[in-house]
């Protein structure tokens, strides 16, 4: 997934998407939490997260502009305009063009890479409390049986302790490092956590801007009744 200047900055819209979410106690000894939202939302990965972004105003500039770039030298491809390059387009086009968006991609990439590595070093030290967490809150609800949410097919809004997860983590992991050791590698448990935190601040994004598009359009006036 690409990172641009508004998924860094979007790291606090995921506490909108938990508001939503009851604290409740569990039902009758079952309950749920969302690992990827109990993450996200933690107060030590958002303020990692901002640190990054803070420290990488001009790389995040540059990034914006080479994706714009990116997207212009696409538009070459599309011959038939319909707004998508198919396998066809693509091998059809010019080798200039064709090196021109790898060179592109590469740029992109050199970038990318480096902020990438900070995040997930940020989430690996906020991920590891969150078994521990868990512990606690099933402790403090004597809770019998911890289930994802995948594994559910219906279960009430109480059942869901993500935000009890988070409130555990916060107390555990106040802040985290944003420079990563030079010989740190990320797992692939983090990578693909990394990847669930990304789609779901993605989402965030989309369900804001829509929200904010309708806020925007003109209210149709009420029509008069009688006569």
């Amino acid at each position: 997934m690409k990172i641009s200047k508004t998924t860094f900055a979007i790291a606090t819209a995921i506490g909108a998407t938990l508001a939503a979410v009851p604290a409740a106690a569990q039902v009758n000894g079952i309950a749920t939490a969302d690992r990827a939202l109990a993450v996200a939302n933690a107060q030590a990965l958002q303020a990692g997260y901002k640190q990054i972004e803070d420290q990488n105003q001009s790389q995040l500039t540059t990034l914006q502009q080479l994706e714009q770039q990116r997207q212009t030298a696409l538009k070459a491809f599309d011959t038939n305009g319909d707004g998508q390059v198919s396998d066809a387009e693509a091998n059809a086009a010019p080798e200039a063009s064709k090196q021109q968006v790898r060179s592109l991609d590469q740029q992109i990439s050199g970038i990318q890479m480096p902020m990438q590595r900070a995040r997930m070093y940020v989430l690996t030290q906020v991920a590891q409390q969150y078994g521990p967490a868990v512990e606690q809150v099933i402790a403090d609800r004597s809770i019998q049986v911890m289930l994802a949410p995948d594994a559910l097919i219906y279960a009430p809004e109480s059942a869901d302790v993500t935000e009890a997860v988070t409130a555990a983590i916060n107390t555990r992991v106040q802040s985290a490092e944003i420079a990563p050791p030079a010989d740190w590698q990320p797992s692939q448990a983090a990578a693909q956590l990394y990847q669930e935190i990304q789609q779901l601040m993605y989402l965030s994004v989309l369900r804001q801007a829509a929200a904010q598009q309708q806020s925007a359009q003109p209210q149709t006036p009420a029509q008069p009744t009688g006569r």
